[in-house]
């Protein structure tokens, strides 16, 4: 069985001790995926007051720039956005971002498809309002109809 860690020159650092994903089998698991950039610390979208905390932020810059760095994770293991079997979505603020999220997920996601789960969290470990947990499937995996 194939498993394989992947990390991306194109996508930004992780925060701690994982990769950005991991194969196993036909499946790729990516990490929590946010809105920061490459060999930054910038979040697209976020500004920050004096004392560290969210000042203002939109939910549309960081939701693209999410799903720029989930394809950039994505194309470092060979695949794309139309692997996507399964993808999770956390938000700080369900209810004034889930319309623009939505949108723009449909944007990126409505050709594909993927399984999908929407769920409120009270903070992420970076000042962001958007985080996306993944699965894809490589196409040559077996047994699949």
């Amino acid at each position: 069985m194939i498993n394989t860690i992947i990390n991306s020159p194109d996508a930004p650092e992780p925060v701690g001790a994982y990769p950005h994903a991991r194969r196993v089998g036909d499946l790729l698991f990516l990490s929590g995926i946010g809105p920061r950039r490459v060999g930054s610390t910038e979040i697209p979208g976020v500004t920050l007051g004096a004392d560290g905390s969210v000042a203002q932020y939109d939910i549309a810059v960081q939701t693209r720039s999410v799903f720029e760095n989930v394809t950039a994770v994505l194309k470092s293991a060979g695949l794309g956005l139309e692997h996507l079997a399964d993808v999770t979505v956390f938000l700080t603020n369900m209810k004034a971002d889930f319309s623009t999220y939505n949108t723009i997920y449909a944007e990126y996601l409505s050709t594909y498809k993927p399984c999908r789960t929407t769920v409120e969290i009270l903070s992420l470990p970076t000042p962001i309002g958007i985080e996306l947990k993944c699965i894809a499937v490589f196409p040559d995996a077996k047994n699949l109809q």
